[in-house]
């Protein structure tokens, strides 16, 4: 029969240790357990809708025009004051960002993104934006 190891209990202290510190300098992150780094505006919504009607519920008259065309004949979801607002779904970031840009250099307006998050698990997408450090705002749309 073997012996049972024993387990110093100075080394279960310094793993606690070093993950916690891991854990608040952003090195480690968990999807669940994720704070997004900047406050975001948010809206919940009606779950499992098209990006059609997220684009018509938040974008109201008197916020912006919808479905603006331009001379490209490219359309932007929501051309708002301020911002040139590009919507999707989270797993569709990445083309959210491109779009926004591309939207913002056309318009002259800022760039702003809604991402439509269907599940806790879409946070992961918002961070991989926050990653990219650079000016699009984000508004988020809570829809389950």
């Amino acid at each position: 029969m073997g012996r049972k190891k024993k387990i110093n209990p100075n080394k279960k202290i310094i793993s606690f240790i070093i993950t916690f510190l891991m854990m608040a300098s952003g090195v480690y992150y968990l999807g669940l357990n994720y704070v997004p780094q900047k406050w975001y505006e948010e809206q919940t919504m009606m779950p499992e809708q098209s990006e059609a009607y997220y684009v018509n519920q938040w974008c109201t008259s008197d916020f912006g025009r919808k479905e603006a065309i331009l001379w490209d004949m490219t359309r932007v979801d929501c051309l708002a004051k301020d911002y040139a607002i590009e919507f999707d779904f989270a797993k569709k970031w990445a083309e959210a960002v491109g779009q926004s840009l591309y939207y913002s250099k056309m318009t002259g307006k800022k760039p702003a993104i809604a991402l439509i998050l269907t599940s806790l698990i879409d946070y992961r997408y918002l961070k991989r934006i926050e990653r990219l450090d650079n000016d699009i705002k984000v508004f988020l749309i809570k829809a389950y």
